[in-house]
């Protein structure tokens, strides 16, 4: 069964969110992939997965941006990731074993589609490019995570803060001027260090002309610097 509250039915032939995987998909595929879909609307701060549930669906991230997290043992948050559109949540939770290794919670109002499990491993099975295509997505997250994961660990504050809003800069928005999409507190549980360090490090790259800190608006003056910064750490 499909989650019921705000679900609704909508066309995958039409759909100008596909994922690269479901583009590989034929017309009879895409008939049954409507079949066995629901979209779903969530507001920021609600919880789509929770760590530990069983996988019952396949969950694709049409809109918005979603955080993935772990609940450490002093009940912290450490933020592992930032999803954004047109991406899958848990897909290696769908191969390695059927409980959810990791939550995830919506940073922005976002739009999902649950995808019937069943239905998306037979296209993994039949559909050679298909399979191919989820294989690139976990593989490209995987290095990614890892690289991100292994830099942050070699370096300090200044170097930390400048991969991060490197980050934001890059991959999730594609733009130099971006809103962070959370508090302070989160932003340093994503990168390891206090908040009060973030936010120092923050002031000072705003007093230096490196970048301009509005709240949450960052724009970000001079990415050599910025980028020395977080080579250099």
């Amino acid at each position: 069964m499909f989650p019921e509250p705000g679900q609704k039915f909508v066309s995958c032939h039409d759909c100008i969110e596909k994922s690269c995987a479901v583009s590989k998909l034929g017309s009879h595929e895409l008939a049954l992939l409507n079949e066995n879909s629901r979209e779903r609307e969530f507001k920021a701060g609600e919880v789509i997965l929770h760590e530990g549930s069983l996988t019952s669906h396949i969950i694709y991230l049409k809109s918005g941006l979603v955080k993935e997290y772990l609940k450490v043992p002093n009940q912290k948050e450490q933020i592992l990731q930032i999803v954004k559109s047109l991406s899958y949540l848990g897909l290696p939770s769908l191969f390695g074993d059927r409980v959810n290794n990791y939550s995830y919670a919506a940073m922005t109002d976002i739009r999902v589609c649950y995808i019937d499990m069943n239905v998306f491993q037979t296209f993994i099975r039949e559909n050679g490019n298909f399979a191919f295509e989820i294989l690139v997505s976990i593989s490209r997250d995987s290095l990614n995570n890892f690289h991100r994961v292994m830099s942050q660990s070699q370096k300090k504050a200044y170097g930390k803060v400048a991969d991060a809003l490197q980050y934001f800069s890059q991959y999730v928005y594609e733009s130099d001027s971006f809103v962070l999409p959370f508090t302070r507190q989160e932003f340093a549980d994503l990168i390891g260090i206090s908040r009060e360090s973030a936010t120092r490090v923050l002031t000072h790259f705003h007093q230096e002309g490196i970048l301009k800190v509005d709240l949450k608006h960052i724009t970000i003056l001079q990415s050599g610097k910025l980028s020395n910064i977080g080579i250099h750490g």
